[in-house]
């Protein structure tokens, strides 16, 4: 069981740390246009994604930024992956905010509930 606590430790203190600036996520609408938004943790891109322009949202999810911050910044592979298959079906504008929100937010609330057991 230790073994188990302490890898869920190192996984969720690496997934939840704050970034470094030069690190955060930023939200663009289009190449060079950018919101003036940014996210620096895990618990900030949850934020942002809730009300960004949708513009944003729509944008990098074709261009597959959201997985690969994901992947190679938060080192959650598990989100990334996740993420993914969303852009895979490529929700329509309406569905993809919240789709997107729910995905965070649940795999927020898998590694909350595994740091209790």
């Amino acid at each position: 069981m230790k073994m188990v606590t302490r890898r869920w430790q190192e996984e969720s203190y690496r997934i939840f740390r704050k970034l470094p600036k030069e690190q955060a996520f930023h939200f663009f609408t289009s190449v060079g246009n950018c919101t003036g938004e940014s996210a620096a943790s895990f618990e900030e891109f949850l934020e942002r994604i809730k009300e960004i322009d949708i513009k944003s949202l729509d944008f990098h999810l074709c261009r597959g930024d959201f997985e690969k911050w994901i992947a190679e910044t938060l080192e959650d592979k598990e989100l990334a992956e996740e993420v993914l298959n969303l852009r895979d079906i490529m929700p329509t504008r309406d569905v993809l905010r919240k789709r997107l929100v729910t995905i965070v937010s649940k795999r927020r609330e898998k590694l909350v509930s595994e740091e209790v057991v």
